[in-house]
């Protein structure tokens, strides 16, 4: 059988949706992918590492995560019969997609997420985007609109935005969660991946609602993008729907360790958060005295600039030693980077380097 045949068993859904946009460049300065600066603190490290090495690695973890669920639960004061942990917050975005959008609808906003976007292309689920303002906020008559025309589906309120680092109005994520419970059929997505930095927090627009979901992740603000989980909050019958798309023993002993001392010791969290906070300001505020480049407030640890020219710009920061990340092809980005939040060392390689590319870039 040829090669062409062969994949001619793939269903057209996949074959058509692009791969995940993305491409790794080692440079000193690495700010495209929206990370915590700082590793994992060193004395948890020792402590993580003794817990993993006092556990059989020859038996299987939890079922369901059962203990982090239980863990997770206590941390965020919610009933641990409604937490579901994957491996990363993109797996419960899967997952969610198989739930309620296969042949069905996906709602978001443009620009986003890419995963919203490739998942749903890649399920066969009817993708509609409505677009940002030209200010990166919701358009949220034009969503309630694509609402009352009804689901089933999902909808992704994610608060802040990606890529655009946007915090909404609480009254238009209210009013549109909201909208989609008396819509009916809705499945109302909250992805909070960043609301450590943002001061936001919508656990309780969806405590108690079956019909709505929030989304966390240990990859940001709790410095462990390199040990992949994330976690669900939502009621126990939604979580029991849920969890049946989960693969038995999803999260390894290791993770289960790692996340259990940094659950136990959370206040690191805090004040690193407040510290990407600080720079993040600092930045924006240098950023004022660019000559050609735009920064854009940001409630997130990453932020956008538009430059006259993004491949220009882009190419110039990398042969400087700093990687951003390039969303230029995305509607109403163009020119844009988007940069994350270093530590204040990197941050001022940025800075130096961005003062230096002042002519086409």
């Amino acid at each position: 059988m040829t090669t062409r045949d062969a994949l001619a068993a793939v269903r057209e859904e996949v074959r058509r949706t692009p791969a995940y946009p993305f491409t790794r460049i080692d440079v000193p300065v690495k700010l495209d992918q929206n990370e915590s600066p700082w590793d994992f603190p060193e004395n948890l490290k020792k402590l993580a590492t003794e817990r993993a090495m006092s556990r059989a690695w020859n038996r299987y973890p939890d079922l369901n995560a059962d203990t982090l669920a239980e863990r997770i639960g206590a941390y965020e004061g919610w009933d641990p019969r409604g937490v579901v942990v994957t491996p990363g917050s993109n797996v419960l975005i899967k997952l969610l997609t198989e739930l309620g959008g296969i042949n069905r609808t996906v709602l978001t906003v443009k620009p986003t997420f890419a995963v919203y976007e490739l998942e749903a292309m890649m399920l066969g689920a009817r993708l509609v985007e409505v677009p940002l303002h030209d200010d990166f906020s919701l358009d949220a008559s034009g969503l309630e609109a694509e609402l009352r025309k009804g689901g089933p589906g999902l909808v992704y309120l994610t608060q802040p935005h990606a890529p655009t680092g946007h915090l909404d109005r609480e009254d238009d994520v209210v009013r549109l969660a909201n909208a989609a419970s008396k819509a009916g059929g809705w499945v109302t997505v909250l992805d909070e991946a960043y609301y450590q930095y943002s001061g936001s927090d919508y656990r309780e627009l969806a405590r108690g609602h079956d019909d709505r979901v929030v989304l966390r992740t240990f990859s940001k603000a709790w410095g462990l993008a390199g040990l992949r989980l994330g976690y669900a909050l939502t009621t126990p019958a939604m979580a029991t729907e849920l969890q049946k798309l989960v693969p038995a023993f999803n999260v390894n002993a290791l993770t289960q360790a790692v996340v259990e001392v940094a659950l136990e010791h959370p206040q690191y969290v805090r004040e690193r958060a407040e510290a990407t906070v600080r720079e993040r300001e600092r930045v924006l505020k240098a950023l004022e005295a660019h000559p050609t480049w735009v920064a854009y407030p940001s409630s997130t640890n990453f932020f956008l600039v538009r430059t006259p020219n993004a491949e220009e710009a882009y190419k110039a920061l990398i042969s400087k030693g700093v990687l951003p990340r390039r969303q230029d092809k995305q509607h109403l980005l163009a020119g844009c980077l988007r940069v994350a939040l270093g530590t204040p060392e990197e941050n001022d390689r940025f800075l130096e380097a961005a003062m230096q590319i002042q002519a086409n870039g």
